[in-house]
């Protein structure tokens, strides 16, 4: 240590760089950056630097509600006054109360003089913008729109955006509109997605709900002067369980979204009854991730087996009480691509496991299995199949345990 420092360290400290102080700022809470902008002038100046203030994450709870930490008030107030117009990476994090939704929209109201290029409206625990009255969500919304003119990067999911809001979005925003994820908007309706793909051709991530999706939207997408779209993410959601009537996708719709973006991620979570799921996977699909969070018929796995080639990852939460083996061989043949599978509440023989296994070999880099779902036979034992799954695997595999606490 520096004779200097021992002699006087406080001046030492209040003489680091301000590069350095604004590394440290940058990864302290707002009350803390407060606090620490007192010490000593230098650190104050650093505190107003535009650079500490391009991302900010807006943190909204109410604390008889909420064990979570809040953005003081009069720190936010401080915030928009001072420094609203070098914001350009927002996000409002708030808690399942309708009032911390509205405060995050009263922010939102107040953000005339920003550049914000990314966004992102989060609520932690139940959807609370969908609480908020649509006409002052969508008004705030419409500020920020109309104010920005350099959105790339927008996350709205489970909010009352609707269509006329979309369109005020691509009006100010289409030629930077690079990533969009709006699940769960009933709002919106599949002409409003399709204004943004029609008129925002620098869009390469897109999250959205079935029920959006349609072929004229693929199309939109696969156009020449569209670029190639790098990942779709569909959620398939039964808003009444057993009464939902799905539509389908037309196989030329996918092929000339795949013609047009070879490499895209097209990812498929699905929540539905099994007698929800007729329309899927009838013909050639090209997802590549599916993940089915209720129970899935062995009928559909075939499908899935037959129907998608670039499949890249499946997770089975639970299936019905019949082994799953032809289904999973099925799947290891024709699914070249498959990298990573998970079962749940699934059942398939050793035998049949390790045939999967056998035929897909060491491509296989995740592998997620619970002990329960594997059923012993007359060749081998759950104790023995860790062996023969690790050999054609290459490298040491166990099966999971269902914790016992």
């Amino acid at each position: 240590m520096s004779m200097a420092y021992r002699q006087n360290p406080t001046e030492d400290w209040g003489n680091l760089p301000h590069h350095v102080v604004l590394q440290v700022f940058q990864h302290l809470s707002l009350v803390d950056r407060a606090r620490a902008s007192s010490v000593c002038r230098r650190w104050n100046e650093v505190f107003h630097i535009p650079d500490l203030w391009r991302r900010f994450e807006f943190e909204l709870n109410q604390p008889a509600t909420s064990y979570l930490k809040s953005t003081h008030p009069e720190l936010i107030q401080q915030i928009i006054k001072k420094h609203a117009q070098h914001l350009q990476y927002v996000s409002f994090k708030v808690d399942s109360c309708t009032e911390s939704a509205e405060a995050a929209c009263d922010i939102l109201s107040q953000l005339v003089n920003c550049t914000i290029k990314t966004l992102g409206l989060i609520s932690t625990a139940r959807p609370s913008f969908m609480n908020v009255a649509k006409s002052h969500f969508v008004s705030a919304l419409t500020v920020v729109f109309v104010n920005s003119k350099s959105l790339s990067s927008i996350k709205i999911d489970d909010t009352p955006v609707d269509d006329p809001s979309l369109k005020v979005l691509v009006a100010n925003n289409s030629d930077t509109l690079k990533l969009l994820k709006m699940s769960s908007c009933p709002h919106v309706s599949p002409a409003g997605i399709l204004c943004v793909a029609d008129q925002c051709h620098g869009l390469r991530e897109l999250a959205l709900n079935y029920y959006l999706l349609s072929d004229e939207l693929l199309l939109a997408l696969s156009t020449e002067k569209h670029v190639l779209l790098e990942h779709l993410r569909i959620d398939v959601v039964s808003e009444n369980p057993g009464q939902t009537q799905f539509h389908s996708i037309k196989k030329s719709s996918w092929d000339a979204l795949v013609q047009h973006s070879p490499k895209v991620s097209i990812v498929m979570y699905f929540f539905l009854c099994e007698e929800e799921f007729d329309p899927f996977f009838r013909e050639e699909t090209p997802v590549t991730h599916l993940y089915f969070g209720r129970a899935v018929s062995k009928e559909m796995l075939g499908r899935i087996g037959l129907n998608c080639p670039r499949l890249v990852e499946l997770v089975v939460c639970a299936n019905g009480l019949q082994p799953l083996d032809d289904e999973l061989i099925r799947i290891a043949d024709r699914c070249k691509n498959l990298t990573a599978i998970g079962l749940g509440e699934c059942e398939v023989t050793c035998s049949g496991f390790v045939e999967f296994v056998r035929r897909c070999g060491g491509r296989l880099s995740q592998l997620s299995i619970m002990e329960e779902v594997l059923i012993p036979d007359s060749k081998y034992s759950v104790e023995q199949i860790h062996y023969e799954v690790s050999k054609h695997l290459g490298r040491m595999w166990f099966p999971d345990m269902m914790p016992t606490w």
